[in-house]
């Protein structure tokens, strides 16, 4: 355990001397305990970072204007480490996902207690409500929060997925190879500048949920790029039209090979299909659905939609191209047609982690304003369970 002016840090699973962290920010004022008890039951929003499911940590794409929301509403807010690929694939994610719920309503309750009678901290101890739990994510942090409401006990009660990954997998973002620029009008990458993050190599590489930004200084001769070679790893297999194999870890046979041929039979592929779609994207034939291997379906949100996932907002800006709008798009169609609680706000002309923008707060931070409903959603559902 670690200790912070303004969080607690504990270590919620350990995979050979990995160590996975979760940070727990107490709220900014923790009301009295009810009569008898020695501590207030609060609930947790679970946030899950960005960066492709390839790089960072609990404090990676920190949403600051999430946090202090929640936090002045007396939520717990909860930000978590989790395996990256590769060498971990989805599978290892998702054991992670489940390991930190079970720590979460286990586990961690002893443990805060005991820092604040070993600190001697003031103030009020606080417990974390495991029946009151929301989940959160940016990017592919929205594809874990999806797979929490889809497999983690005790069931999240609310889904927050901010220009989440998962909406829709089985599309030419995904599968296609790409020559042209597509990703945030960003440079074509090199695939041999990659060679211990490419198969087979990769499967060497020792497991890791810690791997912070990094970035070149000014006098490096394109400043500020990534000096973290992970940062652009999601964009390298989106390149290659491999990203499923990697987080399937199906590579030989290749499960993005094989779902790619199904497409392009299915769709005149004498053409090549573009590699970026807009929302005007026809619906692929079931056929390609069906071409999906049922031992990975549980990793795909759009396979695991019923009628009691969990109430759920997906925000999305309309220009995004790292993470198409089409994704939140389906999800919104499959939920509402499930019969589950559901509302996307599309936000017109906004690309991809548009929420860390520095214009951002007083964009979107007004009363009743982007963040406001955002916050609105999970504390309203939270206190009503």
């Amino acid at each position: 355990m670690t200790r912070n002016l303004d969080h607690l840090t504990y270590t919620y699973k350990r995979v050979g001397e990995l160590a996975i962290h979760v940070d727990v920010y107490p709220p900014a004022k923790v009301p009295g305990p009810s009569t008898g008890s020695t501590s207030t039951k609060l609930p947790a929003v679970v946030y899950f970072h960005g960066g492709g499911l390839t790089v960072g940590n609990g404090k990676s794409w920190f949403p600051s204007w999430l946090y202090k929301r929640v936090a002045a509403h007396g939520v717990v807010f909860v930000s978590t480490e989790y395996q990256l690929i590769p060498p971990a694939t989805g599978n290892e994610i998702l054991d992670d996902i489940k390991k930190l719920f079970r720590f979460l309503d286990e586990t961690v309750n002893r443990l805060i207690q005991e820092d604040w009678i070993r600190e001697s901290r003031s103030g009020l101890p606080f417990q974390i409500d495991s029946n009151a739990l929301a989940v959160a994510g940016s990017s592919s942090g929205g594809l874990c929060a999806y797979l929490a409401a889809m497999h983690a006990s005790p069931r999240p009660r609310a889904v927050l997925s901010l220009y989440g990954m998962g909406g829709d997998m089985l599309t030419p973002q995904y599968l296609s190879p790409k020559t042209t620029p597509f990703f945030r009008g960003r440079e074509i990458l090199e695939p041999n500048e990659f060679a211990e993050y490419l198969y087979p190599a990769c499967k060497e590489l020792p497991a890791v949920s810690d791997s912070p930004l990094a970035y070149h200084p000014p006098t490096y001769h394109i400043p500020g790029y990534p000096a973290n070679p992970r940062m652009l790893l999601a964009r390298l297999y989106l390149q290659m039209g491999t990203f499923l194999d990697y987080y399937t870890g199906s590579h030989s046979p290749s499960v993005s090979a094989s779902l790619r041929a199904v497409i392009y039979e299915h769709t005149h592929a004498n053409e090549r299909v573009p590699p970026c779609q807009n929302a005007d994207f026809k619906k692929l034939p079931p056929v390609i659905h069906e071409a999906m291997p049922a031992s990975y379906r549980h990793l795909f949100p759009q396979f695991g939609i019923s009628s009691t996932f969990p109430p759920t907002l997906l925000v999305h800006g309309s220009a995004d191209t790292a993470v198409l709008v089409r994704e939140s798009q389906n999800l919104h169609t499959l939920l509402r047609e499930a019969g589950a609680r559901v509302e996307l706000i599309v936000v017109e002309g906004k690309e991809h982690s548009f929420d860390y923008e520095p214009s951002a707060e007083g964009e979107f931070g007004e009363l009743g304003g982007l963040f406001d409903r955002a916050l609105n959603f999970l504390v309203d559902v939270l206190r009503s369970v």
